[in-house]
């Protein structure tokens, strides 16, 4: 395409341009083929040097620039027999008004079709005046970047009147500069604009939307340029206007399917408003086609569910336009879609009032076209709330059991009722009740989703109200002494009692220790009340410390205030007891409840302060034998310092001779010992007992 278009531009453009001089030099834009036929010179006859010294008669000038280097040859050659050209080229990097010589110079005299002239890898000749027949130069050794004009002249007098075109083609192995070849300047394809035509020789065809239609013609560039930088896009409405860059259209246009428009690509060379690369252009067709698209407005009727206000639709199922390849937009209003915000995204269950929603219909080709999608509701299900009262269930007393289609919420003839917990259930038709007429539940609400024919459901809420357990407030757990007996009251206000003992009364009496229920009917609804008649807890006798004669009792459980005997008789508030007799006691304790008391047999052991293990057989030992038949007897010696010295048990007979614990005797001097033991009683009562002893060793 690329070269097409280039043989197009160099095949035409010579017709505008044929008064060329050398400072208007045509840019030989790449390797392309040329064919003009030039007429005349340009508005300075050049001073050309070398073999065309006879000045010019038809003639074109070209600038060259090199792009890679190596050798340059091409081949000139007339389309007529009688046409004869001479021609020269200048360089390299030569500027008009200084030529200076030129480096290959050809005026042979070559007539006949086909006898070409040019430069050639064959010819050793740089200059051929005119008069001779050779018709090639040497070729030339050119390198990138490096610039040259060659001059071609139709050259006539009397002899040879003939003016033809000529065809021009480049060989060897360099290339000349062409924004369009060069990867460095366009890096990128160029792109035509609009699609091909059914019949490929046509002019590609850029959709418009309506015809006519206002065009902005500046929306094809960018697709055009692809990238390409430095290079620009102008529009024609003639082809000549495309070459020349005349008479470009530079605003926004009514256009329609009729006219073939042009697209011109130039470029310009950064920094080098004088580069030849900027005569450069490419030019292209295209027409316009008419792809508009029609709709129509349609309405969608959807339930008004739960007459919440609001409906469930499915938009895409409105049929605005028949064609299955366009792409829909929805929008709550023309101005969102307009502007392209706030698009519905989710147009197959698209939730709404009645509205108005703005369709954007958009074909493959990119035509628009607006729609109204009219959305409006059926009648809605009339239901209304309801209330439904039940007893409590005994066993679980914050719930009840309730018929709930037993609720009236509609009256509407042939409506389908389904029940459920919530709301969000109603609507989703999940975890519906199955057993609605059994359906068990703590206070709280249910709910009816209530359908007719066409599918449409409203929703009714169904209050639940568990009539709670009447207990009465009279009746409490009692506790007594577990010998004794008591009254339960139920008390007043109810409706009809029902006691465990099978009395029929508010009031049952001679009530022992024991567990006892009663049914008190209030209503239609029986509750059943426990009542418990508890034995009092007995105090514990924890601990008994015996300090010589002073017993001191310690209790728990129970209770508080204790009261403390030692013959259940003569009873006292304190836990301590002085000048206790030696040998057997009993020790009594009742709590508060006065029950009948616990007794605690003891032991005041017979003290003895001194001992003289002398072996006379008198005061030799301590000896607590006679309570070797108590539990865990420990007696332990502790010295003045608080030391351990001695431990009494069974090991040692209950005895101490006064020794420390490897045998030898302990100094004269007091001591403190410790005597500990459990009762014989079911409680394993412990008792502590302390005193002091003096041990006199005189050995």
């Amino acid at each position: 395409m690329k070269k097409l278009l280039l043989l197009f531009l160099f095949g035409i453009s010579r017709v505008l341009f044929a008064q060329a001089d050398c400072a208007t030099a045509l840019a030989v834009c790449g390797n392309s083929n040329i064919t003009y036929n030039p007429v005349g010179i340009g508005n300075v006859n050049e001073a050309l040097g070398g073999c065309l010294a006879t000045g010019e008669h038809n003639s074109i000038w070209y600038k060259i620039t090199i792009a890679t280097s190596g050798t340059l040859t091409f081949n000139l050659v007339p389309n007529d027999p009688d046409a004869d050209y001479d021609w020269a080229i200048y360089g390299p990097n030569t500027t008009c008004g200084n030529l200076g010589a030129p480096i290959r110079c050809n005026a042979a005299t070559i007539q006949l079709v086909g006898a070409a002239t040019g430069l050639n890898m064959v010819s050793t000749i740089t200059n051929a005046p005119g008069g001779s027949f050779t018709p090639y130069c040497r070729f030339l050794d050119v390198i990138a970047g490096q610039t040259y004009y060659l001059y071609l002249d139709n050259w006539v007098d009397n002899a040879n009147p003939t003016v033809a075109p000529f065809s021009l083609t480049w060989g060897g192995t360099a290339t000349l500069a062409s924004p369009f070849t060069d990867p460095a300047t366009q890096p990128f394809p160029f792109n035509p604009p609009g699609v091909p035509a059914a019949n490929p020789a046509d002019p590609r065809e850029v959709t418009i939307c309506g015809n006519p239609v206002m065009f902005d013609f500046s929306t094809l560039s960018a697709g055009i340029i692809n990238g390409n930088p430095n290079f620009s896009v102008s529009y024609h409405t003639t082809q000549n206007d495309a070459l020349t860059g005349a008479n470009p259209i530079t605003a926004p246009m009514m256009v329609n399917p009729t006219p073939t428009y042009f697209y011109s690509i130039s470029y310009t060379a950064p920094g080098d408003p004088n580069s030849p690369l900027n005569k450069c252009k490419q030019i292209g067709t295209f027409k316009f086609r008419d792809r508009g698209i029609a709709v129509n407005n349609v309405t969608l009727t959807q339930c008004n569910n739960n007459n919440a206000g609001t409906a469930v639709y499915d938009l895409t199922a409105a049929n605005i336009i028949a064609d299955p390849t366009v792409t829909k937009k929805y929008y709550n209003s023309l101005a969102d879609l307009n502007a392209g915000i706030n698009e519905i995204t989710n147009p197959m269950a698209f939730t709404s009032a009645e509205a108005t929603i703005h369709v954007k219909v958009t074909s493959t080709f990119g035509c628009t076209a607006i729609a109204q999608i009219t959305l409006r509701f059926h009648p809605v299900v009339v239901v209304n709330d309801a209330t439904l009262r039940s007893c409590s269930i005994e066993s679980a007393p914050a719930t009840a059991s309730f018929n709930l289609t037993g609720a009236i919420v509609t009256v509407q003839a042939g409506a389908v009722r389904r029940y459920f917990r919530s709301v969000t259930d109603a609507v989703n038709l999940t975890n519906e009740i199955l057993t609605p007429a059994t359906h068990v539940a703590p206070s709280g609400v249910a709910y009816v989703r209530v359908s007719n024919a066409q599918g449409c459901f409203n929703i009714a809420k169904i209050t639940l109200v568990v009539i709670p357990p009447v207990y009465s407030d009279v009746l409490k757990d009692k506790i007594i002494c577990v010998e004794d007996r008591t009254t339960l009251d139920a008390g007043p206000g109810f409706n009809g009692y029902e006691w465990s003992t099978g009395a029929l009364t508010q009031v049952i009496n001679n009530v022992g220790v024991g567990t006892y229920w009663v049914k008190l009917r209030t209503g239609d609804c029986t509750v059943t009340q426990n009542v418990k008649v508890y034995p009092s807890e007995q105090p514990v006798v924890s601990n008994i410390d015996i300090s010589n004669t002073t017993v001191t009792v310690s209790v728990i459980g129970g209770t508080p205030p204790y009261k403390y005997s030692m013959d259940n008789i003569i009873w006292q508030d304190s836990n301590i007891f002085n000048n206790v007799k030696r040998g057997d006691a009993n020790i009594f304790v009742k709590d508060s409840y006065d029950c009948d008391p616990i007794d605690i047999s003891i032991v005041v052991p017979n003290l003895v302060n001194v001992i003289t293990p002398n072996g006379d057989g008198y005061n030799d030992v301590i000896d607590y034998s006679a309570l070797a038949n108590k539990k865990n007897l420990v007696m332990n010696i502790f010295d003045r310092y608080g030391n351990m010295i001695f431990q009494v048990d069974k090991s040692t007979g209950y005895k101490w001779e006064g020794t420390s614990k490897n045998g030898v005797k302990v100094p004269t001097g007091n001591y403190w010992y410790t005597v500990g033991w459990n009762e014989n009683d079911r409680l394993n009562t412990p008792i502590k007992y302390s005193g002091w002893i003096v041990v006199k060793n005189r050995d």
